[in-house]
């Protein structure tokens, strides 16, 4: 599993702003390259988002799903991205003095990429992550208020 954690200069409040309007996550996923459509129940558990991964012309369509839904605490959704497989993404989100501090987790768990050792996918995925966050505390951020 691939763990990041970054401190951002706003409120969880903040952070589930961006999280609950799935037409931003293109924006700070990193991979995402557009929304095609996202369920009016967006973002209860069971909800999904659909998207495409990577650059033209190799563009990939696929789709993320809601598992659980705490704000300002906890988000977890199954993001699909075949084929190289699924992954679980849950964010913990918490007040920190002045600012938030936002966890993200990442698991393959189904396809190749779940075949692989956590040696090989957890450095990636960390490297990614790192700049997923990156993005979305640049959003939270500019939303704060």
């Amino acid at each position: 599993m691939a763990k990041n954690v970054r401190t951002m200069n706003c409120h969880p409040d903040d952070v589930f702003r961006v999280l609950r309007d799935a037409w931003l996550y293109p924006a700070w996923v990193v991979g995402a390259s557009r929304m095609r459509d996202v369920d009016e129940s967006w973002p209860q558990p069971g909800a999904e988002l659909h998207h495409s991964v990577g650059v033209w012309p190799a563009l990939l369509d696929d789709t993320t799903v809601v598992e659980e839904w705490d704000p300002p605490h906890r988000m977890v959704m199954r993001a699909k991205g075949w084929p190289i497989g699924e992954a679980r993404v849950t964010l913990r989100v918490r007040s920190h003095g002045d600012g938030t501090i936002v966890r993200i987790d990442e698991e393959p768990v189904s396809g190749p990429a779940a075949l692989l050792p956590g040696a090989v996918t957890a450095p990636l995925l960390r490297w990614r992550n790192s700049e997923t966050l990156h993005r979305l505390g640049y959003l939270a951020e500019g939303r704060a208020g």
